[in-house]
C-alpha cells in the first residue's frame, strides 16, 4: 500500500454511526442474517448485533414476573453475547492494524490506550442509548419532568457520540500518518474458560 493512500476510507466514523443508527431503528435487524461477510465490516456488524442482543437480554434479566430459571437463562445468554462482542472488537483491531503493516509509527508516535475497535464498540453502545433515550422523549404516559430530563440526557449522549466519532477519525488519520498507534489488548475472559474458571471444571473453592 502506498504511504499516500488512506487505508481507512471505508471505516470513517460517519459511515459507522449511520450503520449503527440503522441497526437500532430496525426492530428485526438483530435477528436477520448478516449482510457483511468479509473484512472489517463483517466484524463491525457482528459487534453491533451482539450489543443489540445484549441490550435486549439485559432488560429481560431485570424482570421480576418470571421464574428464576428464565433469569438464569438470560444471564447465561449475556455471558455468551458479551464474549462474542469482545471477540468482534479484537477482530476489528486485527484487520485495521493489518492495513498499517507498511506504515511504521514515527519516533514519538502517540500510543492510544483505547483501540479503534473499542471505540467502534462504544459508538455501537451509544447508538443504542441515543435510540432508547429518544424513545423516552416521545412518551405520552409520563410527566413533563421525565420528558425534559430525557431530552437533556439525549442531547448529552448525542454530543458524546459526536465527540467519540471525531476521536475515532482522528486516531485513524494519525495512524495512517505514523503519528499515532494502538495495540490489540486481548480480553482473556477467564470466567468463560473452563481451563481458567475453577467452578466450570468442578473445583470451586466452596
Amino acid at each position: 500500500m502506498s504511504h499516500d493512500a488512506f487505508p481507512f476510507d471505508d471505516v470513517r466514523a460517519g459511515a459507522i454511526v449511520a450503520f449503527h443508527a440503522a441497526g437500532v431503528q430496525d426492530a428485526g435487524w438483530a435477528a436477520a442474517p448478516p449482510a457483511m461477510d468479509a473484512g472489517a465490516w463483517q466484524w463491525i456488524e457482528a459487534n453491533h448485533r451482539f450489543n443489540r442482543l445484549l441490550w435486549d437480554t439485559e432488560d429481560q434479566a431485570r424482570r421480576r414476573d418470571v421464574p428464576d430459571a428464565a433469569i438464569a437463562a438470560n444471564k447465561r445468554a449475556i455471558d455468551g453475547f458479551n464474549q462474542k462482542r469482545n471477540d468482534a472488537v479484537e477482530r476489528i483491531d486485527e484487520i485495521l492494524l493489518a492495513r498499517l503493516a507498511e506504515i511504521a509509527p514515527r519516533a514519538g508516535a502517540r500510543l492510544h490506550s483505547e483501540t479503534a475497535g473499542a471505540m467502534i464498540d462504544r459508538l455501537s453502545i451509544l447508538a443504542l442509548k441515543v435510540f432508547h433515550m429518544g424513545e423516552q422523549t416521545r412518551r405520552t404516559d409520563v410527566d413533563a419532568a421525565h420528558v425534559a430530563t430525557c431530552r437533556d440526557r439525549l442531547a448529552r449522549l448525542s454530543l458524546q457520540r459526536d465527540d467519540l466519532a471525531g476521536c475515532l477519525d482522528d486516531l485513524l488519520a494519525g495512524a495512517a500518518r505514523g503519528a499515532a498507534c494502538w495495540r490489540i489488548y486481548r480480553q482473556f475472559k477467564m470466567y468463560n474458560d473452563p481451563a481458567l474458571n475453577p467452578y466450570l471444571r468442578g473445583k470451586g473453592s466452596g
